[in-house]
């Protein structure tokens, strides 16, 4: 037998579009969170990748809620909680109980080429909210690519290797939603909604399954997550405080008000370290910070005599410091 053969004899039998759809469509399912007001959208996309109720989609205000629902291909409901997420990614995971769920294998993920016909599922505007099939769009890879070629033009923190559609999949709702080949082959996940700044074309993209891979391993191995609220662990006598860094949030006014910092405490370690006012707090340490009360919960675990690692939101880009505490500060 040839290499070429025993390649093709290796590949799953090529089958025909509506068998696709039908082994597709239960991987798939409809997010519901926040949102709802002043144009934003309250729902979207995302994909299972275990039997037991992990899901993958996108980071975004719809996970910003202690609300989050799951909707399964057969109408089945669910209660989900977010794991964690990756700003640069712009990925996250959700989890909810459940057994035997049929899922995508994000280590088993092909690659594909240009030309390369797709497949691409996803809950767009909204339209399935029960136990409706998603909508499935037909087209092919125009071109692999990688996004920082395009920085300036497109507003997002991901800088990776990208698919890059014909298939209008840039819609509210679509993203989360999964990219697949002619074999239902999980290729990647469908991105947000993304406009060029400089031209006003709308990007249509996904991406790779493969970039996103051990980011989910981390987040299921129980790294890169937020502490949860009865955590144990003991605190040190003299802990680390947004104050003895020279951090100022905006007032904390929501259940989960994002932590952005409000003012930047002159000749502060922040300062020294060319933080600034509008950053956005993303991570302490790793660990995932998506307000200001879980901002001063986590400072609350590292002594004051450590040094602590913050990753900010600066527009498009994240910024790693790593800072130890003003000792003029009480």
């Amino acid at each position: 037998m040839s290499a070429n053969a025993a390649l093709a004899a290796d590949k799953p039998a090529a089958l025909a579009l509506p068998e696709v759809i039908a082994q597709v469509q239960p991987k798939i399912v409809k997010i519901y969170g926040a949102g709802g007001y002043r144009g934003l959208e309250s729902y979207q996309s995302g994909m299972l990748i275990s039997a037991t109720g992990h899901v993958l989609t996108v980071w975004s205000y719809v996970l910003d809620t202690e609300f989050i629902t799951v909707v399964l291909n057969d109408g089945r409901r669910f209660d989900a909680k977010l794991l964690a997420a990756d700003p640069r990614l712009e990925a996250a995971v959700l989890k909810f109980d459940a057994q035997d769920l049929p899922h995508f294998d994000l280590t088993k993920a092909p690659q594909a080429d240009a030309g390369a016909r797709v497949l691409a599922f996803s809950n767009l505007f909204g339209i399935a909210v029960g136990n409706e099939p998603a909508s499935v769009q037909h087209g092919v890879i125009s071109a692999r690519s990688r996004l920082d070629a395009r920085r300036g033009g497109f507003k997002t923190p991901y800088r990776g290797p990208i698919y890059v559609t014909d298939t209008i999949t840039n819609n509210p709702g679509a993203a989360g939603g999964a990219l697949t080949n002619g074999r239902g082959e999980l290729l990647g996940m469908l991105g947000k909604e993304l406009r060029s700044a400089q031209t006003g074309a709308w990007l249509n993209y996904s991406i790779p399954a493969a970039e996103m891979a051990k980011t989910v391993d981390e987040i299921r191995a129980g790294r890169f997550v937020q502490r949860p609220a009865d955590d144990q662990a003991a605190k040190p006598k003299q802990a680390l405080s947004a104050e003895l860094l020279g951090l100022v949030l905006v007032p904390d006014v929501l259940q989960r008000t994002p932590p952005y910092l409000d003012a930047v405490r002159a000749n502060s370690p922040a300062a020294r370290a060319g933080l600034r006012a509008d950053d956005l707090v993303v991570f302490v340490n790793g660990r995932l910070v998506p307000s200001c009360k879980s901002l001063h919960n986590e400072l609350e675990f590292v002594d004051r005599i450590d040094k602590v690692q913050i990753t900010v939101m600066r527009g498009e880009d994240l910024i790693d410091v790593t800072l130890g505490a003003d000792e003029a500060q009480p």
